[in-house]
C-alpha cells in the first residue's frame, strides 16, 4: 500500500452541505436544460460538453472538488460524505461537476490503495484535476460475472509484458473522449486451485493497441452519453509488466476493495434521485385536478406519497448506519450492511421513482422530468456492483451464521 495523498483541509461538513446546496441552485438545475439541449446538438455526443467544463471550473474555485475523498486520505468520514452525495444524486450528471462520478472515484481509490508512486503520477494526479477519466473493466459478456471468479479475459506473462485477451461490456466512461486508462481484471492464473487468486488486474491504456472500443451500449435505452457505457475487446493487447497492480492473483482481493466504498456511493446517490422524485410529486399533487380534487385530495396519491416518503427514511438511515459502520470497522467488516444497503436502495428508488412518475402521468416518462432516466439508473444499479441476488445470497449465508 502507498503513501496516502495529499487532500486540501476541508471546511466542517455543515459548511461544505450549505456550499454544495448553494451551487446547485445557482448553477446545477438552472443548466439542466442547457446541458441536455448541448448533449442533443453534439456532432459527437461522447465529446466533452461545454456547460460541463465550465461548472468544473466554478466547482474547483469554490473548494467543491473530490469531495469523495477517504478520511484516511485528509478527506470525510463516509458518513459526512452520504449528505453530499445525495445532493448531487439529485441530476445525474452531476457528480461529474464535482470530480466525484463513478466509475472515477472508485478508480481513484484504487490507485491510492494498490498504485505504485509511478502509477500514481502517471494517472492518478490528472484524475484528480479532472484532466483525464477512467474505466473498470470487468464485466463479460460470455460469462456471468455476477461470480467475478468468473472472468475469463487472460493476462499472460510474456518476457517484460503482460498480454491481455478477452472481451467486456457495460464498461462506464470507455466511450467518453477524456478516458485514458483502464484497469483490467482478468485471469492470470486459471489453473491455480483457489479460485479467489487465479484473477490479477492490470493498467491498459485506452489507446493501446489492440483495444478496440465495439460499440456504446444502452439501458432501457438511454446511453448515458457523454460518459457512456461500451462494448471492449482486448485484442493481443501488450502492456508493460510494471503495469500490473499490486501483484499477480491479487486482482479479487482489490475487486473486494474497491466496491464496499462505491456501492454505498450509488445508495447515496440513489437515495437523492429518489427523494427529488418525491419532491416533484408533491409539488404536482397540489397542482393538478382531477374529478373536480386536487391530485392531494385522492387518498390513493397521499399513500403513495406516505409510502414513498417512508420508504426513503428507511433507506436513507440504512445507508448512514452502513457508512458509519465502514468508518469505524471497516469495509470488510461492514459486508452485511453493504450488502443490505445494496440490496434495499436501487429497489428502494425504482418503486418511489416509479409512483412519482405516475403522479406525473404521460409527462413522467418524458424528459421534461428528470423521473425516466432516474428510473434507468435505479434499475441498473441492481445489477451494477453485483445484482440484488449475489447479495442476498451473501447476506442470508452471513445471517444464518450468526444466528443460527
Amino acid at each position: 500500500m502507498t503513501d496516502a495523498v495529499p487532500h486540501p483541509e476541508l471546511p466542517p461538513i455543515e459548511q461544505l452541505t450549505d456550499q454544495l446546496l448553494a451551487f446547485m441552485d445557482a448553477h446545477i438545475y438552472p443548466n439542466e436544460r442547457l446541458y441536455h439541449e448541448q448533449l442533443a446538438g453534439a456532432s459527437n455526443r461522447f465529446a466533452p460538453l461545454p456547460i460541463m467544463d465550465e461548472l468544473k471550473l466554478r466547482a474547483q474555485e469554490q473548494g467543491l472538488w473530490n469531495l469523495w475523498m477517504p478520511r484516511d486520505h485528509g478527506g470525510l468520514s463516509n458518513e459526512d460524505y452520504c449528505g453530499l452525495a445525495e445532493i448531487m444524486g439529485r441530476v445525474l450528471w452531476s457528480p461529474e461537476v464535482f470530480n466525484c462520478n463513478a466509475p472515477d472515484t472508485g478508480n481513484m481509490e484504487v490507485f491510492m490503495k494498490y498504485g505504485t508512486k509511478a502509477q500514481q503520477e502517471e494517472w492518478l494526479t490528472p484524475m484528480l484535476a479532472g484532466e483525464i477519466r477512467s474505466s473498470y473493466c470487468m464485466t463479460e459478456p460470455d460469462v456471468a460475472s455476477s461470480d467475478a471468479t468468473n472472468v475469463s479475459t487472460s493476462i499472460v506473462r510474456d518476457g517484460e509484458d503482460y498480454v491481455i485477451n478477452g472481451k467486456k461490456w457495460f464498461i462506464t466512461n470507455a466511450m467518453y473522449e477524456r478516458t485514458k486508462i483502464l484497469i483490467v481484471m482478468g485471469k492470470s492464473d486459471p489453473d491455480n486451485s483457489n479460485r479467489h487468486v487465479q484473477q490479477s488486474q492490470i493498467l491498459v491504456p485506452k489507446n493501446t493497441p489492440g483495444v478496440e472500443i465495439v460499440r456504446p451500449l444502452s439501458t432501457l435505452g438511454y446511453d448515458d452519453a457523454p460518459l457512456g457505457h461500451a462494448e471492449v475487446h482486448f485484442n493481443n493487447v501488450r502492456v508493460p509488466a510494471a503495469n500490473i497492480l499490486l501483484g499477480e492473483g491479487r486482482g479479487f482481493e482489490i475487486a473486494q476493495g474497491r466496491l464496499g466504498p462505491g456501492r454505498i456511493h450509488h445508495c447515496m446517490r440513489l437515495i437523492g434521485s429518489a427523494q427529488r422524485a418525491l419532491e416533484l410529486a408533491c409539488k404536482r399533487a397540489v397542482s393538478r385536478e382531477t374529478f373536480g380534487r386536487k391530485l392531494s385530495e385522492h387518498q390513493s396519491v397521499l399513500e403513495d406519497i406516505a409510502k414513498s416518503f417512508s420508504e426513503i427514511e428507511q433507506a436513507r438511515l440504512l445507508t448512514l448506519k452502513t457508512a458509519r459502520k465502514i468508518d469505524e470497522v471497516g469495509a470488510k467488516d461492514s459486508r452485511d450492511l453493504i450488502a443490505a444497503a445494496k440490496i434495499v436502495t436501487p429497489l428502494m428508488a425504482q418503486t418511489v421513482i416509479d409512483r412519482c412518475m405516475q403522479i406525473h402521468g404521460a409527462g413522467g416518462l418524458t424528459t421534461d422530468y428528470p423521473m425516466a432516466e432516474a428510473f434507468n439508473y435505479a434499475r441498473w444499479c441492481r445489477q451494477a456492483d453485483g445484482p440484488d441476488q449475489v447479495h442476498m445470497m451473501a447476506l442470508g449465508k452471513q445471517v444464518i451464521k450468526r444466528l443460527a
